[in-house]
């Protein structure tokens, strides 16, 4: 029997192509919890510090004609904005991958309970318990191989379709 001239893909955690995306996905649970965190504890500092919520202190301020530039309460809500925007780009870059990919759905289960869900479940068995109710058959193999995918399709909406191989073509068609 002749052997299969087998190569190995390197997983997302190895591949420096993915791997941006792959630690957006590790840390968006944390990231989530984090926001809403900080997010409750800011309200509740300023129903005890004003009174009112940080939105009606905001529209007091707001029509008062006061600035809060250099404060900071502006610096925490700058930070809390970039924070929710990157939260909210990722939320958006997985809706049009499950809405437009040809695999999305499948992609967006994969992506949904290894990394999105907001409880992370223990083992790769229990994620495959989940996939099992909308994927039939998925096997360890396929989940990985379909994981992986997901991440790379994902990758080309957050980051752009820009890889060296694909330079060459996209100037043929628009060059400068």
């Amino acid at each position: 029997m002749a052997k299969q001239n087998y190569q190995a893909f390197p997983s997302p955690e190895e591949d420096p192509r993915f791997h941006d995306t792959y630690k957006f996905l590790r840390r968006y649970r944390d990231a989530q919890y984090s926001l809403k965190v900080v997010v409750h504890q800011l309200e509740k500092q300023f129903r005890m510090e004003y009174g009112t919520s940080i939105d009606e202190f905001l529209d007091m301020l707001y029509a008062a004609g006061a600035e809060l530039t250099g404060s900071d309460i502006e610096e925490r809500a700058k930070s809390i904005e970039r924070s929710n925007k990157m939260l909210k780009l990722l939320d958006s870059s997985v809706d049009l991958l499950r809405t437009s990919h040809k695999h999305g759905e499948q992609y967006y289960w994969i992506l949904y309970y290894a990394f999105l869900s907001p409880q992370e479940l223990r083992n790769t068995d229990e994620i495959l318990e989940k996939l099992a109710l909308h994927i039939d058959n998925i096997s360890y193999r396929t989940y990985y191989r379909k994981r992986r995918a997901a991440i790379e399709a994902l990758s080309t909406i957050l980051w752009g379709f820009t890889a060296k191989e694909t330079l060459g073509l996209l100037n043929q068609f628009f060059p400068e």
